[in-house]
């Protein structure tokens, strides 16, 4: 079931909220309904995940009453049973192709179908097992109240990835306003509008220039390719973590913000700490920190970096070119904390935007392609270096750029940036405190624009105008 659906917008959600407010027992109706929208996709998979929730509410509670080497074995275990879940479903059948091609064996490849969100309930699950095992937290006492905050439907396939900690008091006791709960629909139509105004409208010309052949492949229609996917992947997760925010705030519970304007970034460090936010902050906690950070001198951060940035790009795919997109962002990032940095603060802010965003654009190639051959013919004709580089484009870009095409390639290039926020600062529009926001070290308020009622009206209407007459409207993010 999509957030920016018909049967979630005005037949799931509605009644679930009634009988939210309604029930004097909201978490069982949360829990409840969380099982129903997750059931409705995945059928038994829900076992595998109620599975996995026993499990691990069992060894958080046996971590925290152990010391010594025995918590450290208890962890150990439980993380294994978490990723050895993960990698069975996600990674079986691309380590046993590897180990075939390798050793020359014949092991048996089998590709299950990936439960969906398995990669960011993961990652909760065993953020909560070593925050226990850090003493950061005490385990929940309560079973209902686990099997909430993991199974809870707004972040439970695409994110954000949200820790325990962050929620730990709402699940207990959860405060509801008019402010917070129109705060909720704003974020829930900006998000609906992010996904379905443009990243819907983009998703057939990305496809196209993707689903060609890279010898057909012209330099303009290439790049246009890969600008419409830039925009796409952007406006699609983003516009899915807004909706779960706003979600998030009509049940009376406050996620973390998962993206700041990541494309407005001057180096590929600044992009990381904008682009989804959540998964970067996990890295950096759980692996990066735990694997000495940079306190052990330059060769070993080094080392780190490569370490997280080939996890992060495993983490998206079970393919070699999700695997070289880390490693290929970590490569910038090591370059720009051997120097390169100094080289960046002495240009203009108008250079270091476009060195970002080449790096980016680039970089989405190896994520959107079908495998790495691929990519590298792709990046080929985009450079003219191609085979049929002087060929003439296959297909005219009078063609391709339909009216709502060109209109959702202008919006989405202007709402990259945040020329709203300025915009509408310079219009003295109110702000609305939204929460303690978990940010790189410290709490923050974080205040947002209330919109006027009338726009946020029209655009949502457009919406489901939109959702009704067009049938393409998956999540890019589901697959990972």
């Amino acid at each position: 079931m999509l957030f920016s659906s018909i049967i979630f917008i005005f037949y799931f959600l509605p009644v679930l909220l009634l009988f939210y407010y309604a029930a004097g027992l909201r978490t069982a109706v949360l829990l409840a309904g969380s099982v129903v929208f997750y059931t409705w996709g995945e059928g038994a998979y829900v076992l595998l995940l109620a599975a996995l929730i026993g499990i691990n509410f069992a060894l958080g509670r046996a971590i925290h009453a152990s010391v010594g080497s025995r918590r450290a074995w208890l962890t150990a275990l439980a993380i294994a049973i978490d990723l050895g879940v993960l990698g069975w479903f996600k990674y079986g059948g691309f380590i046993a192709q590897n180990v075939n091609h390798l050793l020359h064996l014949q092991l048996p490849v089998v590709h299950l179908r990936l439960p969906l969100g398995i990669s960011f309930f993961t990652f909760q699950l065993i953020s909560y097992l070593i925050d226990i095992k850090r003493d950061a937290i005490r385990p929940e006492p309560s079973l209902m109240r686990f099997a909430t905050y993991i199974l809870m439907f707004p972040h439970l396939i695409a994110g954000p990835i949200v820790r325990y900690a962050d929620i730990r008091d709402e699940l207990r006791e959860r405060h509801f306003s008019i402010d917070r709960t129109g705060l909720g629909v704003q974020y829930f139509i900006v998000g609906l509008c992010q996904k379905v105004l443009i990243a819907n409208t983009l998703a057939p010309v990305a496809d196209h220039f993707f689903g060609l052949a890279p010898q057909q492949l012209g330099v303009a229609t290439g790049w246009l390719g890969v600008l419409a996917y830039t925009l796409q992947i952007y406006f699609d997760f983003c516009g899915y973590s807004n909706m779960a925010i706003g979600l998030a705030f009509l049940l009376g519970f406050t996620f973390p913000k998962n993206f700041d304007y990541p494309y407005a970034a001057q180096s590929i460090t600044e992009f990381w700490r904008r682009w989804h936010m959540s998964l970067s902050f996990w890295f950096r906690d759980y692996v990066y920190i735990s694997l000495g950070g940079n306190r052990d001198g330059r060769w070993r951060t080094y080392f780190n970096l490569v370490i997280v940035f080939f996890l992060t790009g495993l983490w998206h795919g079970a393919a070699w070119n999700f695997i070289v997109w880390g490693l290929y962002h970590g490569a910038f990032l090591l370059l720009e904390r051997a120097g390169f940095t100094r080289v960046l603060d002495r240009i203009g802010a108008l250079p270091r935007h476009a060195y970002a965003l080449l790096v980016v654009m680039l970089g989405w190639v190896f994520f959107r392609a079908v495998d790495l051959s691929h990519a590298m013919q792709i990046l080929a004709q985009l450079f003219g270096r191609g085979a049929s580089a002087a060929m003439p484009d296959s297909m005219p870009l009078p063609l391709l750029l339909t009216p709502e095409a060109i209109a959702a390639l202008v919006l989405g290039c202007l709402f990259s940036f945040p020329l709203l926020p300025k915009l509408l600062d310079a219009l003295r529009q109110p702000r609305i405190a939204r929460s303690p926001q978990i940010g790189e070290a410290r709490l923050d308020t974080v205040y947002v624009h209330a919109l006027p009622i009338v726009l946020l009206l029209i655009v949502f209407v457009l919406c489901i105008a939109l959702l009704v007459s067009n049938s393409l409207n998956p999540f890019l993010y589901f697959r990972f």
